[in-house]
């Protein structure tokens, strides 16, 4: 599996990452792998298809395993919305050698490798959150966006995958964010399926920055005034299911739901704690 994990907290924030390095909040975790896993029993290539008419792009993008795809996404208008909205989601990746991956979340290189255990650096972009996105967030301001820095750790044994990550964000709130998880997946004929859990933990910028409520918001905005502070945000349970329909073609359906925890269920922001999302990407590799 990839170590590229990075959490899509709006759908927004989904459909502008397309082609970007980005990296948002929960609740998914979409990655390059999850369309198509190198260990995985794929249809025999058809006997009439001709490789040779797209010569040495073909083979380049096919080496890189690019894989471009776009499906949509039911998910909350923001992290702890009631309100929900289907946006679009284009996506590409690719994967150079075996250590550097390019995908909609960022930019992912394994710097370490060993009897299963890995050690990862990851950069991209985080969205922020603007007040327009819901009449609930009206007199809240903007969040800025970010650039984000990150390191991740895990080790697999079979299909069972363990891992543990860092996410700095410079700009935008100055946040610090932390996940432990654990993802488990099966073959069987052409359908890879896979579920997951993770809880995620943040700062005291993090926390205030979406979930807290200074004097001045509480005026503007009408909602009572609140300090979140650092400490355990949320957790998230998520399956999937990946059919290869063909050598190339994927269709890939995903479900999960996220429980806001500690101070961020108290927020007065949040509308909801219980945060559900699917989506629904149909993929091609090349």
């Amino acid at each position: 599996m990839s170590l590229t994990k990075s959490f899509l907290s709006s759908p927004r924030h989904v459909a502008i990452a397309t082609g970007l390095a980005v990296v948002a909040c929960p609740p998914f975790q979409a990655r390059a792998s999850d369309f198509f896993e190198r260990d995985a029993t794929t249809p025999p290539p058809s006997a009439s298809f001709d490789k040779g008419r797209f010569g040495g792009i073909r083979q380049k993008l096919s080496e890189w395993e690019v894989i471009v795809g776009a499906g949509a996404m039911y998910a909350p208008k923001f992290e702890g919305s009631d309100e929900f909205e289907v946006v679009p989601i284009p996506m590409i990746s690719a994967t150079f050698g075996d250590r550097v991956t390019v995908d909609p979340m960022g930019v992912s290189v394994d710097v370490l490798e060993a009897k299963g255990l890995k050690l990862s650096v990851k950069g991209g972009y985080q969205m922020g959150r603007d007040e327009d996105d819901s009449k609930h967030l009206r007199g809240l301001g903007d969040i800025d966006g970010g650039a984000v820095i990150g390191t991740q750790l895990s080790y697999e044994v079979g299909p069972v995958e363990l891992y543990a990550s860092v996410d700095k964000t410079i700009g935008g709130d100055d946040g610090l964010t932390g996940q432990v998880g654990a993802n488990v997946s099966h073959h069987y004929d052409r359908f890879i399926f896979s579920a997951g859990a993770s809880a995620t933990f943040a700062d005291d910028n993090h926390m205030k920055s979406y979930f807290g409520v200074t004097a001045a918001q509480s005026a503007r905005s009408g909602l009572r005034q609140y300090d979140a502070n650092a400490g355990l945000k949320r957790f998230d349970v998520e399956a999937s299911v990946t059919y290869m329909a063909t050598e190339n073609w994927v269709i890939r359906g995903q479900a999960g739901v996220g429980f806001l925890t500690g101070d961020a269920k108290d927020s007065p922001i949040v509308q909801d704690d219980v945060q559900p999302s699917v989506m629904l990407l149909v993929g091609y590799k090349f």
